[in-house]
């Protein structure tokens, strides 16, 4: 690729927009493992035989990971169509039933999410899936219901009817969507099959007693590219991204100081976990007399089930380099690294790939865009160890040196890498701020709380129905994360409790579902925002193992440095593990008590200051627990605990039956 100039990426901002046809396989790790590879080698093989000219694509995921191996399908005259669980089998009827002869197939067709309140232009396909979760399932009834009635009316040819996979609409009833459009009812009836046919496919005009009116709860703006663009293409990412837009901006048509400022009005804090307004930390970190800054991305994500920064970088990798760069010229460095986890290799084979790029094509490197700034990035592979998403332990694993904490003050924006003044912005702090350059930090404000300004991605997992990547405005509540969007609790079982912020974090009970998602809210609650994890467990849960299971990592990845975290950490899982086998006592449980309050004030880094939330959280809110673990051994504690759930279940419909 040529060297870029400011009037080429203004010319590329002209063009951009995508092919009219292409078929899109989703490869990140996720997809991969479920088979990917695979279906996109078929997809190739029956497109070739068939001597198609149908591009097929390789892209990001878009974060539906309870659906991998995902699809994407548009070609013309059709809406743009997701498929998910497609196997190989399954590729070869996209091309010959969807491709060639226009017909979308059954079961596996994830609806859009990208609703509408009004009717635009004739239906062409219908969407039926019965969301109740009820007994028998109903959606062959209403799917033949439909295909009756759209074949009475002489409309077989032009409207076809198809069971979905999912509909993103959960414990509603039966739902139909009407494509393109993407107009929703819900909780229809049998007696409604012949009104959506005569009002809504024949006369055009929307029900609006069935219509579903509630927006998508996603907000996307750090996954704005996941799933839209190929990561392994510059000029995808160019041409079909805004890429390097922002960047364009900062060096060539704003005064000094423009990024900080936006990035002060959009009130975007650190997404690392400890949520540090990043203007801030650009601010200290370019105040500082020194011949050389740096710029760190932290991508050493450790936390167990927590795949957010992974599939940006995956996804979008431009993005993440796009706003290194950016955060680079507000602070006045000139090098930059990626500490990305080893355990990551697709993300570091897309980053390195990103960076070859960017350097090719003269958005890394000297004089950038012709602006005198000159800045340059390599990756650095990530340890192995948890502690080392920790600052301090970050930059020593940099230098070569063994990744354990060090005392601060100084911080790295005085002190870091090499002495050096050092900012260290996480992978979605960064991949937000191309966007609120070019959109604008009051844009971005417009989603969140007073105190907690924008989106935040959570990796939802555990006993939920559909484990994903969401992205969601702060304050969206718990609630709304786990039913809304993710469908509810595995088996449509009690939910029991959500444990946010990984090994960090704190189980959150049921009670507090409805609370808003904020860094001060969760704190008040005993847990934390982290890096974005969010488990679910189910009534079967036992507070006392999640404790121990949290406590065990925590133990096994400590540096041993400071004595408060080694020894600490140690003599609370010997307790756990005593209490877990019937043999505990009373004075465990205050024991348990002191030695957490004492990890949290003496212990030298995060990770030994916050390595006691989950025990102190369930102790605050399953305490009962304990004791019946202490009273009555494990067998007694699991019985003990369905109790509770159970009457917290009742509890709660209780208290949403009352008017």
């Amino acid at each position: 690729m040529k060297t870029l100039t400011k009037a080429d990426l203004e010319s590329l901002a002209r063009q951009q927009g995508e092919g009219k046809e292409w078929i899109r396989v989703q490869l990140d790790t996720g997809g991969i493992a479920a088979g990917a590879e695979t279906v996109f080698a078929e997809l190739s093989r029956v497109r070739d035989e068939m001597k198609l000219a149908l591009p097929i694509l390789r892209v990001g995921s878009v974060g539906y990971s309870f659906a991998d191996p995902v699809v994407e399908v548009k070609c013309a005259g059709m809406p743009r169509i997701l498929y998910g669980r497609i196997t190989p089998e399954l590729a070869g009827r996209i091309v010959r039933e969807h491709v060639v002869n226009k017909r979308l197939l059954d079961e596996y067709v994830i609806a859009t999410r990208r609703r509408s309140l009004k009717l635009d232009g004739p239906v062409t396909q219908i969407l039926v899936r019965d969301t109740g979760a009820d007994l028998g399932n109903k959606t062959e009834f209403f799917q033949f219901s439909l295909l009756e009635e759209i074949k009475r009316r002489g409309l077989t040819e032009r409207v076809q009817v198809v069971r979905a996979y999912d509909m993103g609409v959960y414990d509603e009833g039966v739902a139909v969507q009407l494509l393109p459009s993407g107009v929703t009812y819900v909780n229809v009836l049998a007696q409604d099959v012949a009104r959506i046919v005569a009002e809504s496919v024949v006369g055009g005009r929307v029900l609006d007693d069935l219509l579903w009116k509630e927006s998508d709860r996603q907000v996307r703006v750090v996954l704005r590219n996941c799933g839209e663009i190929d990561p392994d293409s510059l000029d995808d990412y160019l041409r079909n991204a805004q890429g390097y837009q922002a960047l364009k901006r900062v060096l060539c048509d704003e005064k000094p100081g423009f990024a900080i400022a936006e990035l002060k009005t959009s009130g975007l804090r650190g997404r690392g976990g400890a949520g540090f307004p990043t203007w801030m930390k650009w601010q200290l970190t370019g105040a500082q007399k020194a011949d050389q800054r740096y710029v760190i991305c932290n991508g050493d994500e450790g936390d167990p089930g927590a795949f957010m920064d992974r599939s940006v970088l995956e996804s979008d990798p431009h993005s993440v380099l796009e706003g290194m760069i950016i955060a680079a010229h507000a602070m006045g460095c000139s090098r930059g690294y990626f500490y990305i986890r080893a355990e990551y290799p697709k993300a570091v084979e897309r980053v390195e790939r990103a960076i070859a790029q960017a350097r090719a094509a003269g958005l890394l490197g000297d004089n950038i865009l012709g602006s005198g700034f000159s800045f340059d990035a390599k990756i650095r592979l990530g340890a192995g160890a948890f502690v080392c998403g920790e600052e301090t332990a970050l930059i020593a694993s940099i230098e070569g040196r063994r990744g354990s904490p060090s005392p601060r003050p100084p911080y790295p924006s005085v002190r870091g890498l090499w002495q050096k003044p050092t900012a260290i912005n996480n992978v979605e702090t960064l991949a937000n701020v191309p966007a609120i350059v070019l959109r604008g930090g009051a844009w971005y404000a417009q989603n969140g709380t007073e105190k907690s300004k924008g989106t935040k991605v959570f990796a939802v997992t555990g006993k939920v129905k559909n484990a994903q990547l969401v992205e969601v405005p702060m304050g969206t509540t718990l609630r709304q994360i786990v039913y809304d969007i993710c469908g509810g609790v595995l088996d449509d079982k009690d939910i029991k409790a959500v444990q946010t912020g990984g090994p960090s974090g704190g189980v959150i009970p049921d009670k507090h579902l409805d609370t808003p998602v904020s860094y001060e809210t969760l704190q008040q609650l005993g847990s934390i925002m982290g890096s974005g994890g969010m488990l679910v467990m189910d009534k079967n849960d036992s507070m006392v193992e999640v404790a121990k299971f949290y406590l065990r990592f925590c133990v096994d990845e400590s540096c041993g440095k400071c004595a408060p975290c080694r020894i600490g950490g140690y003599q609370m899982l010997q307790i756990l593990d005593r209490i877990s086998r019937g043999r505990g006592s009373a004075d465990d449980i205050t024991a348990l008590r002191r030695i957490c309050t004492a990890m949290q004030k003496a212990s030298l880094c995060g990770l030994g200051q916050t390595a006691p939330n989950p025990v102190l959280s369930t102790l605050r809110y399953f305490e009962e627990e304990y004791k019946a673990f202490i009273e009555g051994g494990p067998s007694y504690a699991r019985k003990i605990s369905r109790a509770q759930a159970g009457e917290a279940s009742k509890e709660t419909a209780k208290a949403v039956a009352t008017p």
